[in-house]
């Protein structure tokens, strides 16, 4: 339970740093609790389709992955930011990932983020 709660806190962390660093990944809200809630619940949306989508995503485009070297994982990323932006309008939570090349800094952001703080974080259950 506890490494759960922790990578959902890593995620929301990077979401939060790409939300900070790019004009175009969007997070309203009326406070700054009310913006660190959605964040969680964003957090949990990009977890369970990266936990769901992400694997079968990857199986599909197994011949893309040898042949680009590895470098279509940034793009089965920005797919998955696309995807949780989608879901988040879905259930009218105020986070927003505005086109494809975004979800692709996006992405890549929340990756290297997110990696960070899991070498810092620690990680026992």
């Amino acid at each position: 339970m506890k490494n759960f709660v922790v990578k959902t806190i890593a995620n929301a962390g990077a979401l939060a740093v790409a939300v900070w660093l790019l004009d175009k990944i969007t997070l309203t809200g009326d406070s700054t609790a009310k913006k660190a809630g959605t964040l969680i619940v964003v957090a949990l949306i990009f977890g369970l389709v990266n936990w769901l989508v992400k694997p079968i995503v990857k199986v599909l485009t197994f011949p893309l992955f040898i042949l680009t070297l590895g470098l279509i994982t940034l793009v089965v990323n920005a797919l998955m930011l696309l995807l949780t932006s989608w879901v988040c309008g879905k259930l009218n939570l105020s986070f927003h990932v505005q086109g494809f090349w975004t979800a692709v800094v996006g992405g890549l952001i929340v990756s290297v983020v997110s990696w960070a703080l899991h070498v810092v974080l620690p990680d026992e259950d």
